[in-house]
C-alpha cells in the first residue's frame, strides 16, 4: 500500500485586513512562500494559500485568536536555514532555540498570529549518525 502524504496544512490568522497583510509579508516575504490563487468558489473567504514543495500546500484561515501554549507545530525544511534565521531575526522575529538533531539544524519561531514554526535543513537522516 503506498504510504500517504501531507496535502496541506491550516492553521489560523486572526481576521481582518491587517493581520492577512502581516501574514502574506511573513510567509511570502520573510519564508519566500508563493501565495497560489484560491478555488473560484472559495474567493470570497478569508483565506491564503501558499504553495511549498511537492504538491504541499500551506492553508492560512481567519479565526479569532486564542491562546495556544501547546508544542504543535509545522516544520518547513529549507535550503539554507542559517540564511532564513538571519532574516527572521533582522525583521524583529524572535528566535527559539531547538535541542539539537544531528544532520538537522533547526530553530523555532512564531508567525504573526502567534503559530509555532520548526525552520530546519535536512542535511543527513540522523538514524545513520553516531
Amino acid at each position: 500500500m503506498e504510504r500517504p502524504r501531507i496535502h496541506h496544512v491550516s492553521v489560523p490568522r486572526p481576521p481582518g485586513p491587517q493581520a492577512a497583510a502581516a501574514t502574506r509579508a511573513f510567509y511570502t516575504d520573510l519564508l519566500g512562500l508563493p501565495e497560489i490563487a484560491l478555488p473560484g468558489s472559495l474567493t470570497d473567504a478569508p483565506l491564503i494559500w501558499f504553495a511549498l514543495a511537492g504538491g504541499t500546500e500551506l492553508h492560512i484561515f481567519a479565526e479569532a485568536p486564542h491562546p495556544d501554549p501547546s508544542e504543535r507545530h509545522l516544520c518547513l525544511d529549507v535550503e539554507d536555514v542559517a540564511a532564513i534565521r538571519a532574516r527572521l531575526a533582522a525583521a524583529g522575529c524572535e528566535i527559539r532555540e531547538a535541542p539539537p538533531i544531528p544532520g538537522r539544524p533547526r530553530f523555532f519561531v512564531r508567525d504573526p498570529a502567534g503559530n509555532t514554526i520548526e525552520v530546519t535543513t535536512i542535511i543527513t537522516d540522523y538514524r545513520r549518525t553516531a
